[in-house]
């Protein structure tokens, strides 16, 4: 364990059953999970904000060998990459990540991706939302935000909905996929996350960290790995 000034803890590893929320479950990848994250990586509407493009079972396979150990927020740059997986059926329809962007300034970067088919229900606020409650618990961040492409609305409005705001609006910033491409960049205080009286909480997402994050995507992934 180490700490940073008064509050701030990493080195904190995922546990089994690692976060459950009302209808989901957040936790690490696992090789079983190829076929559910090759549904969801081998859809070009997936990727179109994202920096990859659409990928092969073969490719999906090396993905899951570089997520398995991605479960501390051990130094700055680690990424927490989950597997958010439906209680009702067993399959994972999308991931939820947090990078710890900044130890100095106790900045982290949350990204999602999750399958269109299961858009629309309020699963993908519901794991962020854990996140969220993860980062400004137990992992003791001041600050998260989170990037997406100007054109993908469905990732802003998500992050809006969460109560993060619209921080930044960059234009042309960036030549992407061929064609120069705007960045929206949201971001939420862990005071204005304690006070916000509109964003449900999922009880037990801190203490489950200590016991041992059309197309809802961040095109600016946290580090490499999140998709």
């Amino acid at each position: 364990m180490s700490k940073l000034g008064a509050s701030m803890w990493f080195g904190a590893g995922m546990p089994d059953p690692a976060i459950a929320t009302e209808r989901l479950v957040l936790r690490p990848f696992v090789a079983t999970d190829v076929d559910d994250l090759c549904a969801i990586q081998s859809r070009a509407d997936v990727v179109r904000y994202l920096y990859w493009g659409v990928r092969t079972r073969a490719e999906v396979v090396d993905v899951l060998v570089d997520r398995a150990p991605m479960t501390r927020l051990d130094v700055e740059g680690d990424v927490l990459d989950l597997a958010v997986q439906r209680q009702d059926t067993g399959r994972v329809i999308g991931d939820v990540s947090l990078r710890l962007a900044s130890l100095e300034h106790r900045q982290g970067e949350i990204g999602f991706v999750f399958h269109p088919d299961h858009q629309g229900q309020g699963y993908a606020r519901e794991a962020a939302t854990a996140m969220l409650d993860l980062a400004f618990g137990s992992a003791g961040l001041h600050r998260v935000y989170g990037r997406t492409d100007a054109r993908n609305t469905a990732s802003a409005g998500l992050m809006r909905r969460l109560g993060m705001r619209q921080e930044a609006h960059f234009v042309h910033n960036e030549m992407f996929k061929g064609e120069w491409s705007d960045e929206l960049v949201y971001a939420v205080l862990a005071q204005e996350w304690t006070n916000s009286a509109s964003t449900s909480r999922i009880s037990a997402a801190d203490s489950a960290m200590v016991a041992s994050p059309t197309d809802s995507s961040t095109r600016r992934t946290p580090g490499t790995p999140v998709s």
